[in-house]
């Protein structure tokens, strides 16, 4: 009955070392899946990664862009008002320094306008009967 038990015996060994080779191999196809599982879970990290920086950038990008134009038609708002108001502020104190300049002529004008025909008047109807020093002497010497 030893001898009927020696073949089932090896059995087992042949079996209980195929199960291990099998599990042996079938662990180290575990260890490669679980590996390869590693690398993928860290590629998928590694893209999400590079995605949300990428979508950082885009935001920034965009917020900056929003920002100049915000900048661009707050600035030019500004320099219409700002301009508007100086250069209307210009133009009337043109205006008023202008009306001023006038009314100074028109005051000039009225004050002097009796003297000035009353010089003009006899330095025209008044005429010397003499002759002056310059006179004679240019008339002695025959220049005239």
């Amino acid at each position: 009955s030893s001898c009927a038990l020696k073949p089932c015996r090896s059995a087992v060994r042949v079996s209980i070392r195929t199960t291990q080779i099998k599990m042996g191999s079938t662990s180290q196809e575990l260890i490669q899946q679980l590996l390869q599982a590693e690398k993928q879970a860290e590629e998928i990290i590694a893209n999400a990664k590079k995605n949300r920086l990428a979508k950082l950038r885009q935001a920034k990008d965009k917020a900056e862009a929003e920002l100049k134009d915000f900048r661009e038609k707050e600035e030019a708002r500004f320099q219409k008002e700002t301009g508007s108001k100086t250069g209307a502020n210009h133009a009337e104190a043109l205006k008023a320094t202008t009306q001023t300049e006038i009314e100074s002529v028109h005051k000039d004008y009225d004050k002097n306008k009796a003297r000035t025909i009353e010089f003009v008047v006899s330095t025209v109807l008044e005429v010397p009967m003499t002759l002056s020093d310059t006179q004679k002497q240019a008339l002695k010497s025959g220049a005239v």
